[in-house]
């Protein structure tokens, strides 16, 4: 997964800028707070050249934050293909397209990271509102 890392770092670079909302208007996404069920953290949408990222408004900051993340992440890797809702459990999903979302999150949201300055993966997953689940993802990360 390191092409994804790589991709991360170009994007960055290009766009100059490490917050998604901010990326996300730069690459005229659309994002949209909705009041959704519980269990809904966000989705991304394709439709006739507009693409969408639609955001539980319910969330925490830091939710909605890693979660406009890996919506981004389906907009860059996956730009014409619609996703199913991220859930709780999408987390632990083992479909390629959802593993390769949360890499994309990870990376972007850890790129400026000095992880010498945290005591432990779990620290780092709360600072930065990854969550904890994906912890062997930032552990991988941080190894290589």
């Amino acid at each position: 997964m390191n092409w994804i890392k790589s991709e991360v770092e170009v994007l960055i670079n290009k766009q100059k800028t490490c917050d998604p909302f901010e990326l996300a208007e730069r690459k005229h996404i659309h994002i949209i707070e909705w009041d959704l069920h519980h269990e809904i953290k966000g989705f991304y949408k394709y439709d006739r050249k507009n693409k969408y990222i639609v955001i539980n408004s319910k969330l925490s900051h830091l939710e909605k934050r890693f979660t406009c993340t890996h919506e981004l992440g389906h907009s860059e890797l996956h730009p014409r293909v619609n996703t199913p809702f991220l859930r709780e459990k999408t987390l632990f999903s083992s479909e390629r397209i959802e593993v390769e979302a949360n890499m994309f999150a990870v990376s972007f949201l850890l790129n400026r990271c000095h992880f010498s300055e945290y005591t432990d993966i779990k620290h780092v997953c709360m600072e930065y509102g990854i969550p904890i689940e994906l912890s062997d993802m930032v552990k991988n990360l941080i190894d290589k």
